[in-house]
């Protein structure tokens, strides 16, 4: 298919199967309509509780890396952007932006509501498609779980990170964010959040072929063996998706940050115990890292 132009933004269709093969259904419909009115997304916001319209206009997502010193002059590329959330503060921090999607509908709401001009936004399979360029950055955010349906290989999980170091420039930097599979909220009575099922990881995804997450010490481990000599880990509270405080091993979250239960956004949930209390007995312990809801790890390729 020919590319084509969203304003300021590029869309490269060269790699477009023609058929999206990942979508939410019809409130994408509803996702561009807004970001193609033009209208106040904040004071929608205001006005409507609905998850995907938080999911994918909130600035909130934006907490996850607003605080990054990203290099002005680096170049980017987000594997997995969907609508966009965290796109047009990557645009703003660097000076050029590849953004990856199965998705063309989804591409184009990027587009519509991330108009800038050092924007390209790729259609396709991040499997078919030929990138010579190297980056400063490359990111997985919440992607990484997915990646079986991304690469069709015996580990795509661990192919996923290679594929991302090798797409680095020498020095460059993988930004990485998912849930951890042990978080505190499954224990307390959270649904595993990309099945829906009570305890679901914790008992090792049994009968789960699509999805899957890490522990922390997996996960670093995973990063390491794909080429990455240098891993920070950050603990978003309350979870990457909706941030309110990034926190370090240094400066672990206090009760106050934590409440009483984490959000459910788009399900109901038991609550078995409190989750604040539970995180200071952890955190007393030295044990709190292990049972952080979501991890952000900046990995750094070998040079």
């Amino acid at each position: 298919m020919e590319n084509i132009s969203i304003g300021k933004v590029k869309l490269n269709l060269e790699n477009y199967s023609g058929t999206d093969t990942y979508s939410d259904g019809d409130i994408e419909e509803r996702l561009l309509e807004i970001v193609k009115s033009g209208q106040d997304i904040e004071e929608l916001l205001t006005e409507s509780i609905e998850w995907p319209l938080l999911y994918h206009l909130s600035d909130i997502r934006k907490n996850l890396l607003s605080w990054y010193p990203f290099d002005k002059n680096g170049s980017l590329l987000e594997i997995g952007a969907g609508c966009g959330a965290l796109t047009g503060l990557f645009c703003e921090k660097t000076s050029r932006v590849a953004a990856i999607d199965l998705s063309k509908r989804r591409s184009e709401i990027n587009a519509y509501h991330n108009n800038y001009d050092n924007l390209e936004i790729i259609v396709g399979n991040f499997e078919d498609i030929n990138i010579t360029e190297k980056f400063d950055y490359v990111t997985l955010i919440g992607v990484l779980e997915y990646s079986i349906y991304y690469l069709h290989c015996e580990d795509p999980f661990g192919e996923m990170l290679r594929r991302a170091c090798s797409l680095l420039k020498p020095g460059g930097h993988l930004i990485t964010a998912i849930e951890n599979k042990y978080g505190l909220k499954y224990w307390a009575g959270a649904t595993e959040d990309h099945t829906g099922v009570p305890f679901d990881g914790i008992r090792g995804y049994e009968g789960v072929s699509r999805v899957r997450t890490f522990s922390r010490g997996t996960l670093l481990s995973m990063m390491e063996k794909a080429g990455f000599d240098k891993n920070e880990i950050y603990y978003p509270v309350p979870d990457y998706k909706m941030p309110l405080e990034i926190c370090s091993p240094e400066h672990l979250p206090g009760s106050e940050a934590l409440g009483d239960r984490s959000p459910a956004y788009d399900r109901p949930r038991l609550v078995l115990f409190n989750e604040g209390e539970a995180a200071m007995s952890l955190k007393k312990d030295g044990l709190y890292e292990e049972f952080a809801n979501s991890f952000l790890v900046i990995s750094r390729k070998n040079s």
